[in-house]
This record gives C-alpha cells, sequence and structure tokens, in this order.
C-alpha cells in the first residue's frame, strides 16, 4: 500500500504542474493576443475584374483591355470569331490584318468586356447578341448586333478625320 504521505506528495506534485501548465498556457495565450509589429494582416482577397496581362496584349497586338467578366476573350481569329471587330487602323499584331476576335465563354447569355479598340468600324457577330458602344468625338455611338443583324457599322471608319473615327470602349452580350 501507498503510505498516505507518498500519496500527499503525488497529489501535491500533480497540483504544481497543473498550475505551472495553466500559468505559461496563459502566457502563450496572452502573448498571441497583441501580434508584433512585424506581423502583418494578409489583405482580402477583392476582385478586380482587370483583363489579365492587358500590357502585353497592348504592346503585341495593339488595343487596351481594361475589365471584363472573363466571359468575352480576346482570341486567335483563326481559333474563334464569336464577335469580330472590323479596325481601319492597322497593328502588326492583327491576324487578320485589321481584324480583331473575341472568344466567348460559359453559356453565352451574359459577358462584359471594357476595351478600347481606335478606328473601329464594324462588328460583326457569329449569332450572338452584342451591343457594342464607341465614342465617336464627344459623341457616345450604342449599336446593337443581334442574330438577326449578324453585322453593324459603328463610327464612320474614316481613319485621319478628326472626331469622325469611332474608338470601340465596351462590348456586352444582350442574350
Amino acid at each position: 500500500m501507498i503510505s498516505r504521505a507518498r500519496r500527499m506528495l503525488y497529489a501535491g506534485a500533480a497540483g504544481a504542474v497543473s498550475v505551472v501548465m495553466g500559468f505559461s498556457a496563459l502566457g502563450v495565450a496572452a502573448a498571441d493576443a497583441s501580434p508584433a509589429a512585424d506581423d502583418e494582416v494578409p489583405p482580402t482577397g477583392v476582385e478586380t475584374f482587370e483583363y489579365p496581362d492587358a500590357d502585353k496584349i497592348l504592346k503585341e497586338r495593339g488595343i487596351v483591355l481594361r475589365k471584363g467578366d472573363g466571359h468575352i476573350m480576346l482570341a486567335d481569329c483563326a481559333v474563334s470569331n464569336d464577335i469580330t471587330i472590323m479596325t481601319s487602323k492597322k497593328h502588326p499584331g492583327q491576324n487578320p490584318p485589321f481584324t480583331y476576335c473575341f472568344k466567348v465563354t460559359g453559356a453565352g447569355n451574359s459577358g462584359y468586356l471594357n476595351l478600347e479598340v481606335p478606328e473601329t468600324f464594324n462588328v460583326m457577330t457569329a449569332g450572338r447578341a452584342v451591343r457594342a458602344t464607341a465614342t465617336v468625338g464627344e459623341q457616345k455611338q450604342i449599336v446593337d448586333v443581334n442574330k438577326a443583324r449578324s453585322t453593324a457599322a459603328i463610327g464612320e471608319g474614316f481613319p485621319g478625320q478628326d472626331g469622325n473615327t469611332a474608338i470601340l470602349v465596351e462590348l456586352r452580350l444582350i442574350g
């Protein structure tokens, strides 16, 4: 049998260990409560809808792609011509010349792309209903291209005539 003195010793030791462990856990918790100056709170994830590789595309293809929801994407005309933009400004990155093509992703019922295509004169679609918005001088021009009307003129399309050339600024799927 364990003597009474030994039981008291074990109980006292167990109590002392519990107290020490409790205080050290409290110290760790208190230390974690106030982060050091070196610790930074990570930023929250916010989608900006900025077009990926826009700077590279401007340099290589000659157009500005700003923002969109990912449902209208610049494409190679040999691969996709869901939406075709005709421009009177030639750039080495166009294939074929004077043309930019876009692919519609997803179900194709909604999508938008904020862009800048200078000297645009025609918008064509392949079975998509699209609203094209352009600036012609100081005026805003909106053209709807639907499935029945697969092409639409926009702006005057004459390069070098101030105020008459259109800059395409938005493409939007309308159904």
